[in-house]
């Protein structure tokens, strides 16, 4: 959730350039069932633009006409939303709505928390029923430093907590360069990970021949840095040259992380296990175990689309944990 959170400062950003206020609207709690859980946010222009979603889509022209009032008082309210009767999920949502004026001071601390890829915190205070009230909002902490997304000063005593813990983006390091590489790339981007390119310095390639990427680094793997691997880092092994797949998994055996796949059939991942296992005869059984390859879930993808959506797939379920199943075979409720 924290690219969306990102969005939403960035959509701040716009609306103040244009003078145009802006508040927030938070899920806080959830009876029931609905589309998307508690820690879901919006951000709502005076001028009725949106940035983010809470639901399908259905919930967002309330929260709109709701927030009107926010706009001409400057009072934060929390509103009800049931969906029993409108939604089919059988779920009641708690909604904070309130101003969002955060100060330049926070936007800096963010920025910095971001870049160093530090988690944060956002508590968000407020009673579980249809009310305004002048205290009503959300804190950010960042470890002992904290700020009021509205620039002033609440009241938070006797008022409920929902806790969110924000981590750092998910970052995906995709190893080559050919269309394969443009597509996961465009998927990737399009679900919120921040990616990085690697190339070969002799191809020639910049940012612009993959949109959507953060950053494209043309390094040699026998220079490759891999001190920003960290356990929000999946890594795509695709450059379709077995010596140099080799060898930029021999760069990064010492890093952590928490998706490794590579392209091609399961012979030519032994092989490449094997080679590796020749040059890293000390490296973790728990780097070896968790190299995904053919990477990707059996959909029956064909086209280089498909694939990435089979591969980005995969990269979801094992960050998430999750084994997966069709949601119609699942015993259990779709976020239990």
């Amino acid at each position: 959730m924290t690219h969306e959170f990102k969005n939403i400062i960035e959509s701040h950003k716009q609306a103040k350039k244009l003078g145009i206020q802006t508040v927030l609207a938070s899920v806080v709690a959830l009876e029931g069932s609905s589309y998307r859980r508690p820690g879901v946010r919006m951000l709502i222009w005076e001028n009725e633009r949106f940035t983010g979603a809470v639901s399908g889509g259905c919930v967002e022209k309330e929260i709109n006409r709701q927030a009107q009032t926010v706009f001409a008082t400057g009072i934060s309210k929390v509103m009800t939303y049931d969906g029993r009767y409108r939604l089919g999920c059988e779920g009641i949502l708690y909604i904070l709505i309130e101003p969002f004026n955060p100060s330049s001071e926070f936007l800096s601390v963010l920025n910095h928390s971001l870049i160093n890829r530090n988690s944060f915190l956002l508590h968000s205070y407020y009673k579980k029923k249809d009310a305004t009230n002048i205290n009503y909002g959300t804190i950010v902490l960042f470890g002992s430093i904290t700020f009021s997304i509205q620039g002033k000063e609440i009241n938070t005593e006797e008022l409920t907590v929902f806790k969110q813990k924000m981590f750092p983006c998910n970052k995906l390091i995709i190893i080559g360069s050919e269309h394969d590489a443009v597509q996961l790339c465009s998927f990737a981007t399009a679900l919120g990970w921040e990616v990085t390119i690697i190339t070969n310095p002799i191809e020639e390639k910049d940012i612009s021949h993959f949109p959507g990427a953060k950053e494209v680094i043309p390094v040699d793997p026998e220079i490759f840095k891999t001190e920003n691997i960290d356990q929000h880092t999946a890594v795509l092994l695709m450059t379709h040259s077995y010596v140099k797949d080799l060898k930029y998994l021999i760069a990064i055996s010492d890093s952590n992380p928490i998706y490794l796949g590579t392209l091609g059939p399961a012979k030519r991942r032994e092989k490449l296990l094997h080679e590796f296992m020749e040059h890293k005869p000390e490296a973790e059984l728990d780097f070896m175990e968790n190299i995904h390859g053919p990477a990707g879930l059996d959909i029956g993808a064909e086209t280089p689309q498909e694939i990435a959506i089979s591969i980005m797939a995969e990269i979801l379920a094992v960050t998430r944990k999750k084994q997966p199943i069709m949601l119609r075979n699942k015993e259990n409720g779709i976020h239990q």
